[in-house]
């Protein structure tokens, strides 16, 4: 049974969670290793190095976006694509994170999170919120 007073406090708490980490995520990328750094790893990938700005950026706008609640679900939805690229060349490590060159376990908490958001909705203040794309009206909380 879920507690309608306080879900959406809940989720207001997983967004907000999910905002920083997307944020953090990024960050990560622009701070420690930079652009460059990231563009370099990529290609040794054999993925386009200018693909580069574009995650940083996809990361960066859709974690503010996250944690300000702005289409919220929405932007989670489209962001897994993003984190499922980047768990596919951490698979072949293993499942903890920690391990040398990163396992898959943070992207697939990251991929799993920004589904429930994107199915649960933005919860509280949230500063613009819709539907779930083409599925009725939002249900009153």
């Amino acid at each position: 049974m879920i507690d309608s007073r306080s879900a959406p406090y809940g989720v207001f708490l997983l967004r907000v969670a999910l905002g920083a980490m997307w944020i953090s995520h990024a960050l990560l990328k622009y701070v420690v290793f930079s652009i460059p750094g990231f563009a370099g790893y990529l290609g040794s990938l054999g993925l386009p190095e200018g693909l580069a700005w574009p995650i940083f950026l996809a990361e960066l706008t859709g974690g503010v976006l996250i944690l300000l609640g702005v289409y919220a679900r929405h932007v989670a939805l489209l962001l897994i694509p993003v984190m499922a690229a980047a768990m596919s060349v951490h698979i072949p490590n293993g499942w903890l994170f920690s391990v040398t060159g990163g396992g898959w376990e943070y992207p697939a908490f990251l991929i799993v999170a920004s589904f429930a958001l994107w199915l649960i909705g933005d919860g509280a203040f949230a500063l613009r919120s819709r539907p779930l794309f083409f599925v009725g009206r939002p249900s009153v909380a």
